[in-house]
């Protein structure tokens, strides 16, 4: 196995280590973890997808990793959003 194909193993594992974790009930899949296995794995298979002109698979894995950053994208914003104070007591 070259290097090549270990980094598309790496890309794979990392989306199927967030689906297993979610599928047995532990990782949430609005998680900030979650996401960003999904964001790296698909990245990284679009990647390779990209340089080997398999347009199916760039479809499907460039798809992926555009949901997985804007729900990443989402969960931080919503993460670092100071929660709502709450009115004064009278």
């Amino acid at each position: 196995m070259n290097t090549h194909d270990l980094i598309e193993v790496l890309g794979a594992l990392l989306i199927l280590a967030a689906f297993a974790a979610n599928q047995l009930r532990r990782m949430d899949p609005h998680s900030i973890r979650y996401l960003v296995l999904n964001v790296l794995g698909a990245g990284i298979l679009a990647v390779i997808a990209a340089t080997e002109r398999s347009w199916g698979f760039l479809l499907l894995e460039g798809t992926w990793t555009i949901v997985s950053v804007i729900s990443l994208t989402q969960a931080l914003l919503h993460h670092r959003r100071p929660a709502p104070s709450s009115p004064p007591e009278s």
